[in-house]
């Protein structure tokens, strides 16, 4: 893929090139003084913007905007400001006897320039939180957020020129073409939050340039609940992990699966709480946001006509408004295998319950699908719990609650193959922007210098020594 100085981004990303090597040798300080300067905008200047340009966007309620964008970048800032130091360190490792009169270590370098695509879903977090690890790891940054939530989009270019030269850090906002004209440019890493679909793109194009990828994506997440479950509790967490942001969340429990003999009494029990959160009508609740466009809007109702013409039972909900694209919070469950609910990451405010037998077949259920971006546990059984961990495989996992890993900034976040390469969050988002560089220092005069030509008997014999004992 050529880049061309056509590109309407091309003098940017030079720019940006041209003061890598500035930004890369930062000092903690100076960094630190960039991630204060994040946090101030976020947590005081900003605030009560971004609840408002979240209102507009997503009908996201203030309390969600408090907990899911701000809480979670002030937190990545403040994990940031207190572990940067350890992390910009040198890192010494061993160096082998074979190597004597050296020293070897690990340099954490600066990537270079990076490209940031974020989602519409939590466009804040999913923004500012990859740009607090690629600062504190010392990059460049061009950010191309989300098209379909615009009052986000243009307060965050707002924020980065307040805080920023746009030499070290911009915001570009468009639309498809946008992303389509960097991804053509030579970035040294991408970090992409959104589908597998797009994200097979991305990687296609910066394997043009051979650029490292993080890939946050999704994928159907799957609930497991048992027999041996806590019933009330786990559809207190269920439903509030579901239908938070109107269940656009990419580790939203995607569907569940139930032992057969607890289903009516989980489904009740989901039902109250749904009640309990958003009262007999939702579409009033001061807690309950909305659609993100009408396309999405369509998408998901179509998914609940295809599993209405397949003899589906609706358990709760199901009623929408187009005008204000409002969907009910719905429960549906007996679907059909072929049912589109059941194939498609649904990424909006419905559930679907799938019953099981035995807890193997349960699993292989799971297993018979793309690895998930996470996978939920409730049980009560230790024996099953184990089993159902050794037996899947996913990005992150909970026991007895859901979506609540990812605010856990010691734990690696990502997903695995079809929900995700890399990792993200804290130390391993600062790896992600990082190089790991190699350095071995030699002091003295090293073993390795009897080995040199010409080749005698005499220094084959070290040579199998060496392979022997070092």
């Amino acid at each position: 893929m050529k880049t061309s100085p056509e590109n309407p981004y091309y003098k940017l990303f030079f720019n940006q090139k041209a003061n890598q090597f500035k930004v890369a040798n930062s000092t903690y300080n100076e960094r630190l003084q960039k991630l204060d300067a994040i946090q101030r905008a976020v947590e005081v200047t900003f605030r009560n913007d971004i609840k408002d340009a979240l209102k507009k966007d997503l009908g996201k309620p203030v309390v969600e905007t408090e907990m899911t964008e701000i809480y979670q970048i002030v937190g990545d800032i403040k994990h940031a400001k207190k572990y940067l130091h350890k992390w910009m360190r040198n890192k010494k490792v061993k160096t082998p006897l074979s190597m004597l009169g050296s020293s070897s270590y690990i340099k954490y370098e600066a990537k270079g320039v990076c490209l940031i695509i974020s989602p519409w879903n939590f466009p804040f977090n999913l923004t500012f939180g990859p740009l607090v690890s690629a600062i504190a790891a010392g990059n460049t940054v061009i950010i191309k957020p989300s098209e379909m939530t615009p009052h986000s989009s243009a307060l965050m270019k707002t924020i980065v020129e307040t805080v920023f030269t746009e030499d070290e850090v911009a915001l570009v906002e468009g639309k498809v073409e946008t992303a389509t004209q960097l991804l053509q440019l030579p970035f040294n890493h991408i970090f992409f939050t959104g589908s597998p679909v797009v994200g097979k793109i991305v990687m296609k194009a910066a394997a043009e340039h051979l650029a490292s990828v993080t890939l946050e994506l999704g994928g159907k997440s799957p609930t497991i609940i048992d027999e041996t479950a806590n019933l009330k509790a786990a559809a207190k967490k269920i439903m509030w992990g579901k239908f938070m942001n109107c269940g656009q969340i990419c580790v939203s429990p995607d569907y569940a699966l139930v032992d057969e003999t607890v289903k009516d009494a989980f489904i009740k029990e989901c039902k109250s709480w749904l009640k309990e959160y958003y009262g007999e009508n939702p579409e009033t609740s001061d807690s309950y946001g909305r659609i993100v466009t009408t396309k999405h809007f369509n998408r998901l109702n179509a998914h609940l006509d295809d599993a209405k013409s397949k003899n589906a039972t609706i358990n709760s909900g199901a009623n929408s408004n187009k005008d204000n694209k409002y969907i009910d919070p719905t429960i549906v469950s007996d679907l059909s295998d072929d049912a589109s609910l059941l194939e498609e990451e649904i990424f909006g405010p419905i559930y679907p319950i799938v019953t099981y037998k035995t807890l193997d077949e349960a699993i292989d259920y799971i297993k018979e699908k793309e690895r998930p971006l996470a996978l939920y546990i409730y049980s009560k059984s230790k024996k099953n719990i184990k089993k159902i961990l050794n037996h899947t495989k996913a990005g992150g996992t909970c026991i007895n609650n859901n979506i609540i890993h990812y605010s856990n900034h010691n734990l690696p976040f990502g997903g695995i193959n079809n929900s995700g390469i890399g990792k993200s969050h804290g130390y391993y988002g600062f790896k992600a922007f990082s190089n790991e560089r190699a350095v071995v220092k030699q002091h003295t005069f090293g073993i390795a210098e009897l080995l040199f030509p010409p080749y005698t008997n005499y220094k084959e014999k070290i040579a199998r020594f060496t392979v022997k004992w070092f």
